[in-house]
């Protein structure tokens, strides 16, 4: 039985274009080992440097995303004096369907974020490249947005390597914590 389930699962992850499926604590050690392998792969297949690049950037700044915001979070403390860590849980995929490459990261978030997201997802989302190129220059000025860990460029970074646009969605899970779930596509 256990082989039959872990083939079936196999299965849909082929009929999705799913060529790399991370489910797991993500940390730096974990992004760089993915990446290696994620670079090797494009190599072999002679994927256009373009493209392999997009798919790249994409794929480091949504595990960041997790590394830095998932809150299903496991913290590690080290005692020997070093600062304590924190392990951070998200599911990666990466593919390739109908001709385009994807990238796809979930992870949960707390609930009252969701709208915050929502409307800065949808912002960015309804931008051309244009504005894409002016907003990313314009938040990188700007200040860093509150509850950021980063100068908050992420998302606008996404967008303008998505090629071919994004897609997310959040789903309730509880009173405290909904999924949520992001897909770019070159």
């Amino acid at each position: 039985m256990l082989a039959k389930q872990v083939l079936h699962f196999r299965e849909l992850l082929f009929q999705e274009g799913i060529l790399f499926c991370y489910s797991g604590y993500m940390t730096e050690e974990i992004l760089s080992s993915i990446g290696n392998t994620l670079k090797q792969k494009m190599a072999l297949d002679k994927t256009d440097k373009n493209i392999a690049r997009g798919v790249f950037t994409l794929f480091v700044e949504q595990v960041q995303n997790v590394i830095r915001y998932s809150s299903e979070v496991e913290p590690i403390e080290r005692g020997d004096g070093q600062a304590d860590v924190e392990l951070r849980y998200g599911l990666l995929t990466i593919g390739q369907k109908e001709g385009r490459h994807f990238v796809s990261c979930a992870n949960m978030i707390a609930r009252q974020d969701v709208e915050r997201l929502r409307g800065n997802l949808t912002k960015i989302q309804s931008m051309d490249r244009e504005q894409l190129k002016a907003f990313y220059k314009e938040v990188l000025r700007g200040a860093t947005p509150e509850g950021s860990k980063g100068a908050g460029v992420g998302f606008v970074d996404i967008a303008r390597q998505a090629t071919h646009g994004f897609q997310f969605d959040f789903h309730d899970v509880n009173e405290e914590y909904a999924y949520f779930c992001l897909k770019a596509f070159i």
